[in-house]
């Protein structure tokens, strides 16, 4: 991901492509262990990155 290593709210949402994760431009930004732990690492990071959209919105 270059040198700033941070997540970009337009890097999501996140998907899992086997055991990687990938920006939803199809950037690498981890892997994981098996297959089902980076579906469930995407999915937690698209609702945390969901919730805080709408907590921005909500302020």
């Amino acid at each position: 991901m270059g040198t700033d290593d941070g997540l970009k709210p337009d890097d999501f949402p996140i998907e899992a492509d086997k055991d990687k994760l990938r920006t939803r431009k199809g950037e690498p930004v981890a892997s994981a262990e098996s297959d089902k732990i980076a579906d469930q690492i995407a999915e937690r990071l698209n609702e945390h990155a969901h919730q805080e959209e709408q907590d921005r919105w909500s302020a």
